[in-house]
């Protein structure tokens, strides 16, 4: 007998062929049945709680693929320069939020968006007036670009006679002084002077993301760690999630992902620790191959349109980045890398592909973050090489509006391939990348199925041939992340036997227009059956 049921709805399950149902039924945490009102019905008493969906939508508790949480939730509570459209506008937000926090403190955080102005880059002397008792490094949103005011150059020892790091770059002007601007792995310069947060610090900054999260239907996550894992963020979030995890202070379920470099250490880990439970789990480890295309380091095969000798970086040594794969894939750790620009992600199949074939065959999971710009052969090896194309279809309606003028007609073509990787059979498992992007995964599904950007500008889809159905992104959300991060025996579909995470939806999703996707709202979050958010 059910202690819950959700009833009088439209239930999709992520199971592919399954008809819609109409109610789903709970018992301790899991799902014990999925049918008709009827069905349903058969299995209540008179303790069991009974929530009325009066015609709404229910799924699978949506899985974000690929974010930074905890980075996420110190954030929620930071500087943010995301909606901040003019290089005015940029200022004034960060003089008001220096005025607003005691003299010595860092400000970090940031999220701009040097495009919503038309290009102009930043400059520590924009904000320098007025940060003379604050050290700034606020970040571009995408990570891999930060402006530094001169406070914290000299902090950290960054001035002329600075050389450019492996994997980086310092914006500099005709005299080589550096102007504030940092790209990649130049990032680290300043980062490494930043005091680390402190461990209650973190604790509120996991609470804050969790419900944020849950808010948004999500009741799981993979976690990246720290802006582009240039420090062992990820270490000390997994510490924070173990301690919040033992004291049953943590409301949602994480797979918690640390740097590559230290694959060694994970490999130890695991061998003491296991892999976790169903709440808290590891064994993936990340890192990059290159940039991204707003910072213009994603690596390409051509040139930029717009920087005719730039064809983006390696942030890593790529001849390191292959020790790291080879070493972590022979530990039976989940390699997870990074990849944007078509000569990224085609020397990283090409890596997988050898992986393969000099250690055999096995259930790896090799995922590829991004995999946002593509050569056409690498479309058809997704599939072909069983490799996960880890994606944020919001970057796509984001970077749309301007993404054409970096690298022209025909790369553009293979941007953001939903369709044509599904269309091979690949795997897509959906995310965020939060706080790049809002974390909201209707918004994604909105950018999945319509394409329709920022602007306004391309209300029948940008790209539209690679626009893909409502299914195929809600499954990108559920089963797809679910397998991204081996939890598909317990989460990702509603069947019975597995974890009763489930989300309540505002509208019955297959019976809207499409262009009215991104006006849904979660109205409820379960997780182990238990309601843990409520709008």
């Amino acid at each position: 007998m059910a202690d819950l049921v959700m009833i009088g709805g439209m239930v999709w399950t992520a199971v592919e062929g399954s008809p819609i149902a109409e109610a789903v039924a709970v018992q301790d945490g899991r799902i014990i049945a999925v049918g008709s009102n009827q069905e349903i019905q058969e299995l209540m008493h008179s303790r069991t709680r009974v929530i009325e969906l009066n015609g709404r939508t229910v799924t699978p508790g949506f899985i974000d693929a690929h974010m930074h949480f905890i980075s996420g939730g110190f954030q929620l509570s930071g500087l943010d320069l995301r909606e901040a459209t003019t290089p005015e506008e940029f200022v004034i937000r960060i003089r008001e939020f220096a005025e607003s926090v005691p003299s010595g403190t860092w400000i970090t955080g940031g999220n701009w968006d040097h495009e919503l102005w038309g290009g102009l880059l930043p400059r520590s002397d924009w904000i320098d007036p007025f940060t003379q008792a604050h050290p700034v490094l606020v970040q571009r949103l995408d990570g891999h670009m930060a402006l530094a005011n001169s406070l914290a150059l000299k902090m950290s020892g960054v001035a002329t006679k600075t050389g450019d790091p492996p994997g980086g770059f310092i914006v500099r002007d005709e005299a080589g002084l550096p102007l504030g601007v940092l790209k990649d792995q130049a990032i680290a310069l300043v980062r490494k002077v930043i005091p680390p947060a402190t461990v209650e610090a973190t604790k509120r900054a996991l609470q804050s993301a969790a419900r944020h999260t849950l808010s948004r239907g999500i009741t799981q996550v993979h976690d990246m760690g720290g802006w582009n894992n240039l420090d062992m963020m990820g270490w000390a979030n997994l510490e924070v999630y173990q301690q919040a995890h033992s004291e049953g202070h943590l409301p949602l379920r994480i797979y918690s992902v640390v740097p590559m470099s230290s694959w060694r250490r994970m490999k130890d880990y695991v061998s003491t620790n296991g892999r976790g439970d169903d709440r808290l789990w590891w064994g993936g480890v990340k890192a990059f191959v290159d940039g991204s295309l707003g910072s213009a380091t994603a690596w390409f095969h051509e040139a930029y349109l717009d920087e005719s000798e730039n064809t983006g970086l390696t942030t890593t040594d790529i001849a390191e980045l292959q020790g790291w794969i080879e070493g972590a894939d022979k530990a039976g750790l989940q390699p997870i890398v990074h990849a944007i620009g078509d000569r990224a992600n085609d020397w990283l199949l090409d890596i997988y592909e050898d992986l393969v074939a000099n250690h055999g065959k096995r259930d790896r999971r090799l995922r590829v973050e991004h995999a946002q710009h593509l050569s056409q052969s690498a479309i058809g090896r997704f599939s072909k090489q069983g490799v996960i194309a880890s994606m944020q279809p919001y970057h796509a309606v984001d970077d749309g509006r301007w993404a054409a003028k970096r690298i022209g007609p025909e790369r553009i073509k293979r941007a953001y391939a939903f369709g044509s990787l599904l269309d091979t059979g690949a795997t897509l498992a959906f995310g965020s990348d939060w706080t790049v992007a809002p974390l909201d995964p209707i918004l994604g599904i909105d950018a999945a199925v319509t394409r329709r950007t920022l602007d306004g500008a391309n209300p029948d889809g940008w790209m539209p041939e690679e626009r893909i159905s409502l299914e195929q992104a809600l499954l990108a959300y559920t089963a797809g992340a679910a397998k991204a991060g081996f939890s598909e025996d317990r989460s990702g579909s509603l069947e019975n036997g597995k974890l009763a995470d489930l989300v309540v939806l505002s509208e019955n999703l297959f019976e809207i227009h499409s262009s009215d996707i991104g006006n849904v709202e979660v109205d409820m979050t379960l997780v182990d059956g238990e309601v843990v958010y409520d709008r």
